[in-house]
């Protein structure tokens, strides 16, 4: 299988006759390629984009969401086939991948509607009129990890704004996108609202960051890159909103009798473990009261039991493999380098499975140094670090002392005293007490975890601009 562009609603040849192929991980397989788009791909699809904004952008709010909420039919039609091509090209189970994959990418579009309905697209201020206009034309660079919901978290808002969008798909896993493209043109967006050109990042990226009519970058991705980003837009003083890495803690309070640490623990697992750790928001970090270490280790070393490394088409598999050949050489990597600083290794191996595909064993470290390898940099992978505090204080400066700040987590008895320390941790999005994920809520990053929100009307703000008629 091989796929075109997505130019001015056409299916469109790339400039360029390279192809970029695509890997399955699971069975390490070829399993089609996309076009290796140029700059004069991107030049088209922004063209296109400039050309469709004056009429897309002066288009009623309530027609832009009815468009939306269109596409949000269209994928959950189509839910099924997409969340195959997720687990073909990523490798997350299938049970993970049709809601966390495919559902919030869906949850994304429709809480963009949602929030569309009650926006102040326009309110009085004394003798002004305050208005809320699109950005214009935004370049969306997303990840691989969540190939449908990172597109979808950016789209939605700014369609709903009243902007157009050139997305870069991630060349891991392309044919997500192009299944959304598909969508797109099922349920008749106008063209040029949406174009879509595959590449590499740093010739489509680049060419996207460095672009003179596009008014706004959306990136997600690791900082290393988000950081080029930044460097390359601030040539043309564009908006910026990028969400990077992470690094969550976990913070279990000492107040938690038996049965609350048995939820807490085996909770956290899960959510260092999500999409086999290959996402921003993991809770790769847990931290708990001295006094409890071995009790925590128990409680992980028991969890870990279920997830181990298998088929991700499977109904029964929790874990699927890294995504490449190169993210799990890097997660074993830093599973070495866990091992020679001195960790406790309670679960997993420094070696690879010996199987077929991109797999690396659950890993649980204990008597983990706050301020080792493996506690400070982002591992992208299943591997959790037990953390042991002395005081609530303590726990706090352990969960605030990395570059990140995404989201976390707080257990406690006392749900008063639980969102007390959660108010304190420097992260955006912080569960108290295992609360589960709300789409409209703002997603994002503080201190080198990003700037810029996702989500419902937070999603919104980030792709308008504000201005006031003096009346």
């Amino acid at each position: 299988m091989s796929l075109e562009l997505y130019v001015d609603g056409k299916w469109t040849a790339a400039t360029s006759t390279e192809q970029i192929d695509v890997v399955n991980p699971t069975t390490e397989e070829r399993i089609g390629s996309v076009p290796a788009g140029a700059a004069e791909d991107v030049d088209m699809a922004v063209a296109a984009a400039r050309r469709a904004l004056g009429q897309w952008s002066q288009t009623a709010p309530h027609t832009r969401a009815e468009f939306v909420s269109r596409l949000a039919d269209e994928l959950e039609r189509r839910q099924d086939d997409i969340t195959d091509i997720v687990v073909a090209e990523v490798g997350t189970p299938r049970r993970v991948a049709r809601w966390a994959q495919v559902g919030l990418g869906i949850v994304d579009l429709r809480e963009a509607v949602t929030a569309a309905k009650d926006f102040p697209w326009e309110e009085p201020l004394r003798n002004s009129l305050i208005v809320r206009e699109p950005v214009g034309v935004i370049g969306c660079i997303t990840p691989w990890n969540y190939p449908l919901h990172q597109i979808t978290a950016k789209i939605g808002a700014a369609l709903v704004a009243g902007c157009t969008v050139v997305v870069k798909a991630s060349e891991v896993a392309p044919f997500t996108a192009h299944a959304l493209a598909q969508a797109v043109e099922a349920v008749g967006i106008p063209a040029g609202v949406f174009n879509m050109v595959h590449g590499y990042g740093p010739i489509v990226g680049e060419a996207i960051a460095v672009h003179p009519d596009i008014d706004m970058v959306s990136f997600t991705g690791s900082n290393s890159v988000g950081k080029r980003v930044l460097e390359l837009a601030a040539g043309t003083v564009k908006r910026v909103s990028v969400e990077l890495g992470g690094k969550s803690a976990a913070v279990l309070l000492d107040d938690l009798d038996v049965e609350e640490f048995a939820k807490a623990v085996p909770h956290t697992v899960r959510a260092c473990y999500m999409n086999g750790g290959q996402s921003c928001n993991a809770q790769t970090r847990m931290l708990v009261p001295r006094s409890r270490l071995s009790e925590a280790e128990k409680l992980a070393a028991k969890a870990v039991a279920a997830y181990a490394p298998g088929d991700p088409t499977s109904g029964d598999t929790k874990l699927g493999p890294m995504v490449t050949a190169a993210q799990r050489e890097r997660v074993l990597g830093y599973i070495r380098a866990g091992v020679k600083e001195g960790a406790k290794l309670v679960a997993g191996s420094v070696d690879a499975p010996a199987r077929t595909g991109f797999f690396v064993q659950p890993t649980v470290f204990s008597e983990v140094d706050p301020d080792s390898t493996i506690a400070q940099e982002e591992i992208f992978g299943p591997v959790l670090s037990i953390i042991a505090y002395d005081t609530t204080e303590h726990a706090i400066d352990i969960a605030n002392g990395t570059i990140f700040g995404i989201a976390g987590a707080v257990w406690s008895a006392d749900p008063e005293r639980a969102k007390s320390v959660a108010r304190r941790l420097r992260a955006t999005q912080i569960e108290v007490n295992g609360g589960k994920f709300n789409g409209a809520a703002p997603f994002g990053g503080f201190k080198q975890s990003g700037h810029g929100r996702e989500g419902g009307a937070f999603g919104l703000e980030e792709f308008v601009e504000i201005k006031s008629l003096q009346l």
